[in-house]
This record gives structure tokens, sequence and C-alpha cells, in this order.
């Protein structure tokens, strides 16, 4: 004869049993999925392997000499002159880098120039603390340009 609490066993060895087996399941479940990234790791690294080779061999001196002189004729090509290349120091500054202007000074200098507009007196000091606190970027010169459809290219050099 079963008893009640037999019963209640019974029901409980069951019901570990199925959370065991979901459990091992879902653990199969991440192990495949694991190896399934790995194998897509593993091809990528190749991808990229093969493609650095193959970037060495299309980049070699020899062959690029030879194309250029196969296709001289359609290319027109010409060596790089020395002011076609920049330095990095010569290149305008970046949108971020420009110095963002002192709110502050500049209504102090606004109070300034209108009291000094209602003296009738010039307000020349402000106006140059102003000047001084906000340099504004200027590209060095790079020469004239001979032909304004020119494109200039160049390399930059740390």
């Amino acid at each position: 004869m079963l008893r009640t609490f037999d019963l209640v066993l019974i029901g409980v060895m069951t019901a570990t049993a199925a959370v065991t087996y979901t459990i091992k399941h879902r653990a199969e479940l991440k192990v495949e999925e694991v190896h399934r990234l790995e194998a897509e790791i593993k091809l990528e690294k190749d991808t990229i392997d093969l493609l650095k080779a193959d970037w060495a061999l299309q980049s070699q001196p020899n062959r690029l000499e030879r194309l250029v002189k196969a296709y001289n004729e359609e290319l027109k090509l010409q060596p790089t002159e020395s002011t076609a290349l920049v330095h990095a120091k010569e290149l305008p500054m970046l949108k971020s880098e420009v110095p963002v202007p002192d709110v502050t000074e500049a209504k102090a200098s606004a109070k300034g120039a209108t009291v000094a507009s209602a003296k009738g007196a010039p307000d020349t000091k402000g106006a140059q603390a102003t000047a001084k606190a906000q340099p504004i970027p200027v590209p060095a010169p790079r020469g004239e340009a001979e032909d304004a459809d020119q494109i200039e290219t160049g390399s930059v050099e740390e």
C-alpha cells in the first residue's frame, strides 16, 4: 500500500528529474553555441590572415612598378612632389579642438564695451583680452596653387 508520504516523494523525485534534465539540456545548448562562436572566430581569424597575405602580395613594390609601366599611357602617373606632402602640425584644427569661448569673460567684455561706448571711450583693452583668451586657429601657409582644378594629396607624417 502506498502512503501519502511515498506519493509526495515520488512527485518530488519526478520534478527533480525534470528540472535536472532541463538544466542539462540548456547547458548542452550553451556548449553548442560556444563551439559555434569559436568556429566563427577561427574563420574570421583565418580570413584576416588570408587578407593580410593577399595585401602583402598586392602591394609588393616590384608588382606595382610593373603595373605602373604597363598602364603608364592610360594613367599618366607622375612622382609625388615634396610640396604635396604635409605634416600633421600643418593640418587645421579639428572642430573638437577649437577653444570654447568663456561665457563670463564674454559677458564682462560686452558690459565693458557698452559702458565704454556710453562714455565715448574706445574699449581696446577688453577686446585684446578676449582675443588673447580665444586664439583663432590658422593653417600654415602652403604656397600658391598653380591650378585650382588640381587636387593636392599627401601623407601625414609624425
